[in-house]
């Protein structure tokens, strides 16, 4: 490797798009960590060009200040760029940008993000376009867009980047300074490190070993970072030997051991502070001799630690001010930017750069931008600033940045920084917009910064209210507790005036999160003492009245079900209009009655009155700030447990395509998966209902322990699992996550968890707990007035439970479900009620109820619950010695379970079936399951017609007539020969084709 290829100048950095400044001395004492980058280089080209994909690695540098890190992450980019095919993304962190929502990535993924064709930028895109690329820079959010959850933002630059990386692979990505990526960029990179495994990518990451020069909330990370690692080097400081070919390199060989072993004890192996120690020699024209050795301790000091005399002294107080224009910017520096806040004169600020450089401060980048020639000096600079004169200028960046066009977003770093107490109101409106700004990129941190400091401007006394209502909201989505603690001074009178609309709103947001905090009572009490306040606003006093009776709906107990559940009909039939607020109510009123299980078609009545040919009205979205994702969560439930399954699930699957277009992937997302889940799992698709519960437990468990979600999803999942068959699997997932009594401390688990977790006993054999469970939930379901045999099937189980010690009180338990069952109407109902009363019946008794659940299953979604009645009235009929129609009932129940993927209803039913001598599966007639397609080229061959002339006749291509055939003699067990009897059709000879005849066109064009 040649002197200029294996060369960088100690501590000078590349810039952001070139190679930096010319190297000065060697890259010593670093060889092992270059064979070990190479080698992943290498690795990486090499297994891309074999085919493999799953390839990525993670390679860590790190060290102390001024180590060696950025020249060396030098060398690896030239290295990677002279790779065939490679492509290279850098980045660096900032000090002065740590607190620039993704500046990091913004460098990292904008050239290539740019850099692709409008079509291949879609499908890079995806549907993330509106979430990634206004968090990226690459376009505004649009008009009216809603603010964005950082993991929305996170999630989509996994997909992005899991589209870019093979289309740009293999792809080297690099991040230096990684301690000042600002937390937005960290974050993901330390959540794309286990994703990059999977992906054609080499992760480069250099970064300061101690943990005290990362911010404290970013040290969680960097422990993330070095347990990825696959390659970790942490940077020793250079030898005696290096030390002393560098100094003589400078100053000539005439440098004496002595001195130069001094000089390496000084600067401890450092190469930075060597280099520094050496502008110092040699500005001092110090001979490199013993007797000058003492001195370098004292010249170090100065290096080192440069005040602010020292670099008065060294610059000037003209070009001093440049470099502290260009320290305030920190990378990436714009001459006109620097010129303009440092108040320079283009001439002026051209000597300024002429003598930074001079210096061997600044270097300037191919872009024509200029970079500090390394991080430390710009520290030192922004530093030496008086702190009046750092406030003021920083007023004046954030004034040029924005005249410069690029925005509040870039100014507003500097504009946190600005003096307050003056209360300008022109500074708070300034701050409150970039807040807004923050939130519409999925940066909440930053927005908080902003309004924060809007407050201590402060704000007029007439709006300080509002300010705290928008800090209150933009922790919405990312800590509970601040929102809690800014609303509540919000509404605060002593704090100011909060106009009405604000102030309902203000509550409302209270409300919904100390309801996601589990605190519903306290949810529901905080809408009804504002409502109770309201005399001038009908809509904003119904919007709370509709909250409390939600809170209180999802209570784990209340004190009054009954009494709520009249006082909500009673507010329902005062209902004059169909705006989003009575809309609101009827939802409610719906879910309801519902839970009651009074009559099916009043609750369906309300929930149909609710939507707009089929569809959640304006106002009341799944994204929508006026009520949140939890009224039409309630009307999906509505449909769900009402056999409209349907509607149901395209509400939900509505719901998933919002959020996940909103940006809204934490608990959002993973409710949504979740009623989906349970949807499925309603209607029997046994093996997607568990896909899509397992996606919400495991974006409940990113979220946080502990989370009513997670009941939620841990309960339907154990249900499903019930229903697979795999009941030790059941037992140990409720165990696991302690799915047993007392559940939650606050919140109603969906669907009734008591009910749920007696049923699993029940399935383990467990009978005494299962009826001791079972007993008191339909003691405290009784009370509060809710009796859907669906939503709380306790009294069934509970029949089951205790058939074989109190066989009458089983009987009792077992008619009142069909009661309740009869009374709500659903089909789904009736049915599952009747075939679990037949489990405790004998004989022709049985049957009869069994019979009766089958007609009433199978006229209802509930695929599963209709397969069990058929498999069991299979078994009963066996019993009593009807054979052959015992046959007939397991073999549609066999081929219904299989469709929902009942694996144990199946091996069930066919356990019936072998035990009798009966075949365990049906000989089915082949036919049936040909399309009308296949039959036509089917009987066309049986008699004897080729290919060719079928295509001709049917007016379809050879290709099309070819597959068609395939799949007939596949279905039929047959070839040509004998498809005519297997078809049972009369045969005539074949006409002779060749075997060409029938291979052309396999590939053309199916219609």
């Amino acid at each position: 490797m040649t002197e200029q290829g294996n060369g960088l100048r100690a501590g000078t950095g590349p810039g952001r798009d070139g190679e930096g400044a010319a190297p000065r001395v060697r890259l010593r004492d670093r060889d092992a960590e270059l064979r070990s980058a190479e080698t992943a280089v290498d690795k990486l080209c090499r297994e891309f060009a074999a085919g493999g994909t799953e390839i990525g690695e993670l390679l860590t540098i790190s060290g102390r200040p001024g180590i060696g890190k950025t020249s060396l992450l030098h060398e690896v980019r030239r290295t990677a760029k002279l790779r065939d095919g490679a492509t290279v993304l850098f980045a660096r962190g900032g000090e002065q940008q740590v607190k620039e929502p993704y500046h990091v990535l913004r460098q990292l993924l904008q050239p290539a993000l740019t850099g692709l064709e409008p079509g291949e930028f879609r499908q890079v895109m995806g549907t993330w376009e509106e979430v990634v690329g206004p968090a990226m820079g690459l376009k505004q959010p649009k008009a009216g867009a809603r603010r964005l959850d950082p993991q929305g933002v996170r999630d989509g630059l996994d997909y992005v980047l899991t589209q870019l990386a093979p289309r740009r692979a293999p792809l080297v990505m690099i991040v230096d300074d990684l301690h000042w990526s600002d937390l937005e960029s960290l974050s993901w990179l330390t959540q794309f490190a286990v994703r990059a495994r999977e992906l054609p990518v080499l992760l480069v990451f250099a970064f300061r070993e101690d943990e005290n020069d990362w911010q404290s909330e970013a040290r969680q990370h960097h422990g993330t970072v070095l347990k990825l690692a696959t390659r970790k080097h942490e940077l020793n400081r250079l030898s005696l030997g290096s030390v002393t070919d560098i100094i003589r390199a400078e100053l000539g060989d005439k440098a004496e051991d002595a001195f130069c072993y001094e000089f390496w004890t000084v600067v401890n192996g450092n190469p930075y502070e060597a280099v520094a120690l050496l502008d110092q020699v040699r500005d001092q024209d110090l001979d490199p001799v013993e007797e000058n050795s003492v001195q370098l301790r004292e010249l170090a000091v100065d290096a080192n630690g440069m005040t602010l005399k020292t670099w008065l002294d060294r610059l000037g107080a003209s070009t001093l001010r440049f470099a502290w224009a260009c320290a305030m910017l920190g990378t990436d520096i714009r001459i006109d930017l620097a010129t303009r806040i440092s108040t320079q004169s283009a001439e002026g600020a051209r000597d300024s750069i002429k003598q930074l450089r001079k210096q061997r401060v600044l270097t300037q980048t191919p872009n024509g931008n200029l970079e500090f020639v390394h991080p430390l000096i710009g520290s030192s600079i922004y530093n030496t600033m008086p702190e009046a004169t750092r406030t003021g200028m920083h007023g004046v960046a954030a004034a040029e940045i924005e005249n410069a066009g690029l925005g509040l977003l870039a100014a507003s770093r500097h504009l946190v920084e600005t003096f307050s107490g003056e209360g300008d109101d022109r500074t708070v409106r300034k701050l409150r917009k970039a807040a807004a700004e923050h939130l519409l990129i999925g940066a909440p941190e930053a927005a908080q910064r902003c309004l924060h400091r809007a407050l201590n401007e402060p704000p007029a006394d007439d709006i300080r209210a509002e300010v705290l209502y928008e800090l209150g909201c933009s922790a919405l989505l990312t800590d509970p507790g601040a929102t809690v603690n800014q609303l509540k001074l919000a509404l605060d009178p002593d704090e100011g005036p909060l106009r009405p609309a604000l102030r309902v709103d203000a509550t409302f947001r209270l409300s919904e999160v100390l309801a996601h905090s589990g605190e519903l009572r306290e949810a529901a009490l905080v809408c009804q003492r504002e409502a109770a306040e309201i005399e001038d606003d009908p809509a904003g006093k119904l919007r709370l009245q509709a909250a409390s009776f939600m809170w209180h709906a999802f209570r784990k107990s209340e004190e009054d079900g009954p009494g709520r559940s009249q006082r909500l009909g009673e507010l329902c039939d005062s209902l004059t209009g169909r705006e989003a607020a009575d809309r609101a109510v009827l939802a409610m009123r719906a879910w309801d009655l519902t839970l009651r299980g009074e009559p099916t078609t009043d609750a369906l009545a309300y929930a149909d009155d609710v939507l707009e040919s089929g569809r959640l009205p304006k106002g009341l979205g799944w994204t929508d700030s006026t009520w949140g994702f939890e009224l039409p969560s309630m009307l999906g439930l509505t449909y769900t447990y009402n056999d409209r399954i349907a509607q149901a699930e395209r509400l939900f699957a509505d719901a998933i395509i919002q959020f996940e277009v909103a940006g809204w992937s934490g608990a959002h997302r993973g409710f949504a998966y979740f009623l989906m889940g349970l949807a499925r799992f309603r209607r029997g698709l046994l093996a997607e209902a568990e896909d899509f519960l397992r996606r919400a437990l495991r974006l409940s468990e990113r979220i946080g322990p502990k989370l009513p979600l997670a009941w939620d999803a841990v309960g339907v999942l154990v249900d499903t699992l019930l229903a697979r068959g795999r009941v030790d699997e059941a037992w140990e997932l409720a165990n696991r996550f302690g799915f047993h009594p007392p559940y939650h401390d606050t919140a109603m688990v969906l669907p009734d968890a008591p009910s749920l977790y007696g049923k699993l006993l029940v399935a383990k054999k467990r009978y005494a707990g299962a009826a001791a469970a079972l007993t008191e939930a339909g003691a405290q379901l009784e009370a509060r007035g809710w009796r859907n045999t669906v939503w709380a099937p306790w009294a069934g189980h509970l029949a089951i439970a205790i058939a074989q010690d109190e066989p009458d009180r089983a009987r009792e338990y077992a008619q009142k479900a069909i009661r309740d069952a009869r009374t709500f109407g659903t089909a789904s109902a009736i049915g599952t009620a009747l075939r679990l009363h037949a489990e405790i019946e004998d004989g022709q008794q049985a049957v009869e109820l069994l019979q009766e659940a089958v007609r009433y299953l199978g006229q209802s979604p509930a695929g599963y619950e209709h397969a069990v009645a058929l498999v069991e009235l299979g078994a009963a009929l066996r019993r009593v010695g009807r054979l052959d129609d015992a046959q007939e009932y397991l073999y549609q129940g066999i081929e219904l379970a299989q469709h929902c993927s009942a694996e144990g209803l199946v091996d069930q039913a066919r356990r019936e079936l072998a035990n009798y001598g009966l075949r365990p599966n049906r000989l089915g007639d082949f036919r049936e399951t040909l399309s009308q397609p296949e039959w036509d080229v089917a009987k066309l061959a049986a008699r004897g017609v080729p290919p060719q002339r079928i295509a001709d006749e049917l007016g379809v291509q050879l290709g099309l007539v070819n597959r068609r055939l395939a799949a007939v003699y596949r279905k039929a067990g047959s070839g040509p020969d004998g498809l005519a009897t297997a078809l049972g059709l009369p045969g005539q000879p074949r006409e002779a084709t060749r075997p060409s005849d029938e291979a052309d066109d396999v590939d053309g064009a199916e219609e």
